[in-house]
């Protein structure tokens, strides 16, 4: 063997237990006790890792990430180089990203672009969701063409109920979910009502309420119910499977949850915002930072989505990081160049914030440590779950034969976040600024190499590849 990682306790989504872990090139290849690298073979400088303490967990995959995004007049403000080691040093060997095809550009054109920028430049492994906006979805032709982006690698396909220019109407989101399924694909759909959201939006500003609180209380919870319920009915219409993106409430939690208690094919997903933060933080000195879609929700909110998790109604923990700096969520600068304007109103401010680091230590100290997860279910939604739903057969558990993207987890590691010092995120703040947490990965492992050890980044760009997926 190459490498070792000897005396840790392995966490799986099956159980716990002691093993050392043997790895030869890319791939695991021993579970046992006492194993020994083969005298001579260093792989990078390492032999053994000594895991004493520690816990062993396949790599998190995080299927929610917008890196170098394009949101109006900005780009989110990490690019897939800093965006994928701010991954890896939070324990991340695997992200998903997405394609935004322009009116007009055929699916494989926009799919090539995309690679183009992300090959030789990501830290960890990657994959791509296809975007069917709305021009796309209107055409026949394009519909036709889903099949050859699921051959090429991409079965994802992210459909939204909100946003001009990517909002489906009814029947185009039955048509495109119809022609997903036939394809053998997977539709991911971010679920608010958004006509009904512009509405509420447009009566706020011409009344004068501008300040980001308006943000959450023109998209009301029940809203984002009413779409989750729209599109479950439709996939089922349509024959096909259906995964939510970033559940953030009570009331759209409920409806996925009854769905699946009557066997509908339903995935679900929340967000460490909306387990972490509230609304009152859009009603804070730094309102502006804390808006994203859907909107920060109450506490009890929160409580019902950890309970939701905890009982297997949602199904992943992503990030839906999409960072920008405080100047531009201030509306003075967009992308580092000075803007004198500012927001006119809250519907002016880039909506996202960034989690890809803090993700799993969040979930180990706010879930396992407070009493909502086990570190069983820690690992199902943050590594194997992922992996399962969207195709990654090599990844997300531990082993023989599969892919050796290791992390080695120090339970009782405790530290500050703070952007900037302790985070490595392209971004001046964090939304969790402050936050003790206990827990954070130690080393890390893609595919056999040592990407990050004693909490130090030592991969490099470029080593990341494009995954191969399966759907089904």
């Amino acid at each position: 063997m190459d490498i070792v990682i000897r005396n840790g306790t392995i966490i799986t989504a099956g159980g716990i237990f002691p093993a050392d872990v043997g790895i030869v090139g890319e791939r695991i290849t021993a579970l046992g006790e006492e194993l020994r690298p083969e005298l001579g073979r260093r792989l990078h400088g390492v032999v053994e890792l000594d895991a004493t303490g520690c816990y062993v967990l396949p790599g998190a995959i995080d299927p929610h990430v917008h890196l170098q995004m394009p949101a109006g007049h900005y780009v989110s403000s990490d690019d897939f180089t800093s965006g994928t080691v701010a991954a890896a040093l939070g324990g991340t060997t695997t992200v998903i990203d997405f394609v935004e095809p322009k009116p007009g550009e055929p699916l494989l054109d926009a799919l090539a672009k995309r690679r183009t920028e992300a090959d030789g430049r990501v830290a960890v492994d990657y994959g791509l969701h296809m975007t069917v906006p709305t021009w796309h979805a209107a055409h026949p032709k394009e519909l036709d063409a889903l099949s050859e982006v699921v051959e090429a690698s991409v079965p994802s396909f992210k459909l939204y109920l909100a946003y001009e220019g990517l909002r489906l109407d009814d029947a185009q989101l039955y048509r495109v979910m119809k022609a997903i399924a036939g394809a053998g694909g997977l539709p991911i759909v971010h679920c608010e009502n958004g006509p009904i959201c512009e509405i509420l939006r447009a009566q706020a500003v011409a009344q004068g309420n501008t300040t980001p609180i308006y943000h959450a209380l023109t998209r009301p919870p029940r809203q984002e119910a009413e779409a989750v319920s729209r599109a479950i009915d439709l996939a089922a219409l349509a024959g096909s499977s259906l995964y939510v993106v970033h559940v953030s409430c009570a009331e759209a939690a409920a409806r996925i949850a009854a769905a699946r208690l009557q066997g509908e094919p339903i995935y679900g997903e929340t967000c460490p915002q909306y387990l972490t933060l509230t609304v009152d933080d859009l009603d804070g000195p730094h309102g502006e930072r804390f808006v994203c879609s859907p909107p920060l929700r109450s506490q009890a909110d929160q409580a019902v989505l950890w309970d939701t998790l905890a009982r297997r109604d949602l199904d992943v923990l992503a990030t839906d990081h999409c960072p920008f700096t405080t100047d531009e969520k201030n509306g003075i600068a967009t992308n580092g160049r000075p803007r004198p304007d500012g927001h006119a109103d809250f519907t002016a401010i880039p909506g996202g914030l960034p989690s890809i680091e803090a993700r799993l230590s969040l979930a180990h100290t706010l879930g396992v440590r407070a009493g909502w997860l086990t570190l069983e279910r820690w690992v199902e939604i943050c590594c194997t779950n992922p992996a399962r739903i969207f195709g990654l057969r090599r990844k997300g558990q531990i082993a023989p034969g599969l892919e050796a993207d290791l992390v080695i987890f120090d339970p009782d590691r405790r530290l500050t976040i703070q952007a900037g010092r302790t985070l490595h995120e392209r971004v001046d703040w964090s939304p969790y600024e402050g936050l003790v947490v206990q827990g954070w990965p130690r080393d890390v492992l893609s595919r056999g190499r040592v990407i990050v050890r004693d909490g130090e980044f030592v991969g490099e760009a470029g080593w990341g590849r494009f995954v191969l997926r399966e759907q089904g």
